[in-house]
């Protein structure tokens, strides 16, 4: 039965995202494992021994007195192996004791190890503080996992496997690009609007010192006029409120102009905001477009998981109905042959008595045969006697 694969994520990366498909498919498997597991059961034993012995009176009529005076014993030897190891002095007699201890320490862990009850049960009742000893476990069991995933992961599975971690890094490499090129663009543009605020900025400064320098010839002017024009002020008045008039019709043109320039700074800024806003609106819809291809992609793992789970217990009925069927269709096999063997033996048997029958009823006829003409000739005979008497 094939199962399903969608958005390209092959089986074996499947089997590896999902550790609780991770199941020993070999005896040598298995083994491997077991060792690893009372492995890792002994280490966590030997990290709550020191505890115990600390309470030994509080857990004795729990452990039971054969692990009890074991655990004294073990006691015994750990401070005698410190002192001797404090004090130095005869090796031998340290190595001896050293020796003791761990074939005290092994009977412990094996004694512990034939009452499994008991170790659940002291595992949650003795408390122990974080000790580096818990590192190593743990690293020990991300070992075990490790060590599982490697068996149970085929060369071709591992290719496959590093091939959809390479494909998903070019993807997520190419969107990073695609991310960078869009923030480079709105860089530049907000830099380019920066730059034409700048330069309308200093059109607008040089328009005001403009005005300030024309006001300021215009006010020169005007002193000159009217020193010169004393005499002639009758007569000059008229061109003076002409070149008045003139000179408020250019303020009113350029001060036209410096709104008509703010007016277009304006319509620029806003067109460089909507620019702007559209580019982070994009930016944010590609980023929305990302996050939704990851969750359709998230949706199409679990939908997978989920069909190849519901085939995979289907699976487990048909085999369980197969074996069933093939049961029955055996027994029914055997029975069949058994009918027809007995059947062959009854013809057989019914063709032996047809024979011996057959055989049986030639004979009688015979018999009957010589029995009857053996009676002509005794009966020929006598008369042939009875006529020469006479």
């Amino acid at each position: 039965m094939a199962t399903p694969r969608k958005a390209g994520i092959p089986l074996s990366v499947m089997k590896v995202l999902d550790p609780c498909q991770l199941k020993p498919d070999s005896t040598e498997t298995e083994r491997i494992l077991t060792v690893f597991d009372e492995a890792i059961v002994k280490l966590e034993i030997t990290r709550l021994i020191p505890r115990i012995i600390g309470s030994l009176e509080r857990f004795a009529r729990m452990l039971g007195p054969e692990i009890t005076s074991s655990l004294l014993e073990l006691q015994k030897l750990s401070v005698e192996i410190q002192d001797l190891l404090t004090s130095p002095g005869d090796e031998e007699r340290r190595r001896a004791v050293e020796q003791r201890l761990k074939c005290s320490l092994r009977n412990t862990l094996r004694l512990f190890l034939a009452n499994p009850l008991l170790y659940h049960g002291l595992k949650y009742e003795v408390w122990v503080r974080q000790s580096p000893a818990d590192v190593f476990i743990k690293a020990f069991k991300e070992f075990r996992d490790f060590t599982l995933e490697r068996l149970l992961t085929s060369p071709d599975e591992e290719k496959e496997k590093i091939q959809f971690m390479e494909d998903i890094s070019l993807r997520i490499e190419k969107n990073t690009e695609t991310i960078s090129a869009l923030q480079a663009e709105l860089e530049a543009a907000i830099q380019t609007r920066d730059e034409e605020i700048n330069s309308k900025d200093k059109k607008i400064e040089n328009l005001k010192s403009s005005m300030e320098n024309l006001t300021k010839e215009c006010k020169a002017d005007i002193q000159q006029i009217t020193k010169e024009g004393e005499k002639q002020q009758k007569e000059d008045e008229k061109a003076s409120q002409d070149m008045c008039a003139r000179l408020e019709q250019d303020v009113l043109h350029l001060r036209a102009q410096f709104k008509a320039l703010v007016l277009e700074h304006r319509a620029s800024e806003l067109v460089l905001r909507k620019k702007k806003c559209k580019t982070e609106r994009e930016t944010e819809k590609w980023v929305q477009k990302y996050d939704t291809d990851m969750a359709e992609k998230q949706a199409t793992y679990e939908e997978v998981e989920a069909v190849y789970n519901e085939e995979k217990a289907q699976l487990a009925l048909l085999m369980e109905k197969h074996a069933l069927l093939l049961q029955e269709y055996t027994e029914i096999e055997e029975e069949r042959r058994m009918l027809k063997e007995k059947a062959e033996e009854a013809a057989r048997e019914a063709a032996r008595r047809n024979d011996a029958a057959t055989y049986i009823q030639a004979f009688w006829k015979g018999y009957l045969v010589r029995s009857i003409y053996k009676s002509k000739l005794k009966k020929g005979k006598g008369k042939g006697k009875g006529r020469g008497k006479k």
